[in-house]
């Protein structure tokens, strides 16, 4: 997501994507059809707005340079295709969404010598492709051809149709081999996910379409890490062995979208990752609830609440309740080590997204990116179709970068209110959480009409459809940075010095002379008094009157 050719504003450093999350849910699995897929850009001190690449007619002979996803280097040139699409954010106008997660794998692997990292990778797949198989073909054959210089790493490919996952690695600089791949369509019907942890498993087994390169096995064999029947080969034992923070930091989010789904305590102890014969979790579940756009929201707002892993149960909540926590997830205490959860949402997400993708609608209609620039639970998402081609100013303002403030930029504006928010969690959040679901609902109830508005003047005037669509996005993005800005305001006046200001009807109450009314004092949370009151015993205990 930086320059490829191009100059795109929307990072500032090096960028290290290994902490994301994609939730899928197949169209069989959903309560209209759509295929949904999400994706959590997780990273520390990550900037971070909305992409947009124009589709282009490219002359023969030019060129596209790629500039590597975390570190902005230059990795050379290669040939730019005939034909572009037109991509914004992780969609593109055909309804093609790619997301992904890095996992890392064997470091031996890693060819520094490859051309092609993932960030790179994604965009170039979907300005190269109508469909996910077309953009499985693009990128393999891609990295085939100039090498993969990221260490492993799985894609979430979709369209309106059907939903891949696809693992890759490099292989270390061989000179016969450049990359190992492997690709699995999710059964209709089924949901499925990733979390930095490779998930695909013996493949085999799998009573699905699988795509594999020519030396997926063999060059495991070359190397003596493989030594069985190819029958028995898995992926992720073979090159990314799930260990203890494979299960319980990275496939423990995806047990929790599981969790939300049917009743995942059968895998519980795979989650947890400390049983080493535990049952391993399955690629997909087949849900008992159909999903919609909200409910893949609610799932990437998942602290692991009601669950053993959840983050409410130790002095880590604080006064408040807060259900987030600090990095790094590891740290030293009297020579020992300890860790901390990590749940689905986390404070560092730069950007968060819901890929709506719908098969029976014109294809500039059907597929939306939900996008918020914040962690999913701190922000509002906005629809923004796929046929688009203005970034609202939110998503892409001007000066704004990873250590420049701007009240006009929503990574900013979010950010404000959700670390204004997060060590008086249970103070504050129910006013973000009001804001934020009547932004979305009055998204989802406003859907239907501006659609039938595009559908009605698409077959006569493609080019109005389009412009109204791009139009009502921004309008709508535009609305919620205003909303989110009011909130700031709203939070500072409303809870400050730890009290809060009574209100009546939108309203902050007033005495007959016209000073503010007496605040209340809720004081600590009831965790947090019974945790003091445990730790501490009698110290603050008031001496009973005689």
């Amino acid at each position: 997501m930086k320059k490829l050719i191009l100059t795109l504003v929307l990072t500032a450093g090096a960028i290290a994507a290994q902490a994301c999350t994609n939730f899928i849910a197949t169209k069989g699995a959903t309560k209209d059809g759509s295929v949904l897929v999400t994706y959590s850009a997780d990273d520390y001190g990550l900037f971070m707005g909305l992409v947009n690449f124009k589709a282009g007619a490219h002359p023969k002979g030019t060129m596209r340079e790629i500039i590597d996803y975390d570190t902005h280097e230059s990795h050379g040139f290669i040939p730019e295709a005939p034909i572009t699409y037109n991509v914004m954010g992780n969609i593109n106008e055909y309804q093609v969404s790619i997301g992904e997660t890095t996992y890392g794998g064997r470091s031996e692997m890693e060819d520094p010598n490859g051309q092609i990292d993932y960030g790179s990778l994604m965009y170039l797949g979907l300005q190269r492709s109508k469909t996910a198989r077309e953009a499985i073909k693009v990128m393999t054959s891609l990295v085939e051809t100039y090498g993969f210089n990221s260490s492993g790493e799985s894609f979430t490919i979709a369209d309106p149709n059907e939903v891949w996952i696809m693992e890759m690695m490099g292989c270390g600089g061989d000179k016969k081999n450049k990359v190992v791949w492997v690709a699995v369509r999710i059964p209709d019907g089924m949901v499925s996910g990733h979390a930095n942890q490779a998930r695909i498993g013996q493949f085999s087994t799998y009573d699905t379409e699988v795509i594999t390169s020519k030396n997926c096995i063999s060059f495991a064999r070359s190397k003596g890490w493989f030594t069985g029947k190819d029958k028995d080969f898995s992926w992720k034992q073979v090159y990314d062995a799930p260990d203890f923070g494979g299960r319980r930091f990275c496939d423990a989010r995806v047990w929790s979208f599981f969790n939300h789904c049917k009743d995942m305590s059968r895998w519980l102890p795979w989650a947890m990752g400390e049983d080493p014969n535990a049952e391993d979790m399955p690629l997909w579940i087949q849900p008992d609830k159909k999903l919609d756009v909200a409910m893949m929201a609610e799932c990437m707002r998942d602290h692991y609440e009601g669950t053993p892993l959840s983050t409410l149960n130790d002095l880590g909540q604080g006064a408040w309740d807060m259900p987030y926590r600090p990095t790094p997830l590891q740290f030293d205490y009297n020579g020992k080590k300890y860790f901390t959860e990590r749940p689905v949402s986390t404070q560092q997400s730069a950007f968060s997204y819901v890929c709506q993708l719908r098969s029976w609608l014109p294809r500039e209609i059907g597929g939306i990116i939900w996008f918020g620039n914040d962690d999913c639970n701190m922000a509002a998402l906005v629809p923004v179709y796929c046929g688009n081609t203005t970034q609202p100013k939110c998503f892409n303002t001007p000066g704004a970068d990873a250590v420049t403030f701007s009240d006009e930029n929503a990574f900013w504006v979010c950010n404000w209110v959700a670390n204004m928010t997060y060590p008086r969690y249970a103070q504050l959040f129910p006013s973000v959480k009001a804001v934020r679901d009547s932004l979305e609902n009055s998204y989802f109830a406003a859907q239907a009409e501006i659609e039938q508005k595009a559908q009605s003047l698409y077959d006569n005037n493609k080019a109005a459809a389009l412009r109204l669509l791009d139009e009502y996005s921004v309008k709508k993005a535009d609305q919620m940075i205003a909303r989110w800005r009011q909130l700031a305001y709203y939070l500072i006046v409303k809870y400050n010095d730890m009290t809060i200001k009574p209100e009546k009807d939108g309203k902050f109450l007033r005495t007959a002379t016209g000073m503010g009314e007496r605040v209340e004092r809720p004081g600590f949370s009831q965790s947090a008094r019974k945790a003091l009151v445990e730790q501490t015993g009698d110290r603050f205990a008031m001496p009973e009157k005689k």
